[in-house]
């Protein structure tokens, strides 16, 4: 089971957003989940074991397409309400199954070093993303994602928020038209089939 951890000490369970923050390949960022009220645990939960949740990149990508059972977004609603929580990633370790724990730090480095990149190029980069890649592409699936609200009072602010919805706008528009073209080529619309009765 990917992206379930707990703080080392004191034991702590925990939820990994991002494994890796950007340019601080040393901090991750977690939901504790003993911080969330039942219904929002339920749903962080249900979202971690779903498909979506374990085919993600960064569970912040699955995060920020799911909502709260009050209809908010899950992810803006987490960093809105300071639910974010930045640790350095030897403080974190990853409980995939029952037996076995891995210290995220050690992680990034081997999944860095199969990759043959650095630990701080495992960090979404939105900005890099390449413009023909959408739903496909982790960067830009959490383009609008904050990153760092619990450095701070984990609060955005409203300049933020306005940035960050228009992002989300444009990025799911582009969503909504792929998915356009690809129901389009799977049965096209059949929009001539009332002229075709009245010439014949």
């Amino acid at each position: 089971m990917k992206h379930i951890g707990r703080q080392i000490n004191p034991k702590r369970r925990a939820v990994v957003a991002y494994r890796v923050v950007p340019k601080e390949a040393d901090q991750c960022l977690v939901v504790f989940t003993d911080s969330l009220e039942s219904d929002a645990h339920d749903a962080l939960m249900n979202l971690v074991e779903s498909n979506a949740g374990q085919t993600a990149y960064e569970l912040a990508e699955a995060m920020d397409r799911a909502v709260l059972p009050d209809g908010r977004n899950m992810l803006r609603a987490f960093a809105a309400t300071g639910k974010f929580a930045k640790m350095p990633t030897d403080k974190i370790e990853m409980t995939p199954d029952m037996q076995n724990t891995v210290i995220l730090s050690e992680l990034n480095s081997a999944i860095a070093q199969q990759k043959g990149v650095t630990v701080e190029a495992l960090a979404l980069q939105p900005k890099d993303a390449p413009a023909e890649q959408t739903t496909s592409a982790p960067a830009e699936t959490v383009e609008a994602a904050p990153v760092a609200p619990a450095s701070t009072d984990g609060v955005l602010s409203d300049d933020d928020l306005a940035k960050s919805y228009r992002s989300q706008a444009d990025r799911l528009s582009k969503e909504a038209a792929q998915l356009r073209r690809q129901a389009e080529e799977l049965v096209p619309t059949k929009k001539t089939s009332k002229k075709s009765a009245h010439s014949a």
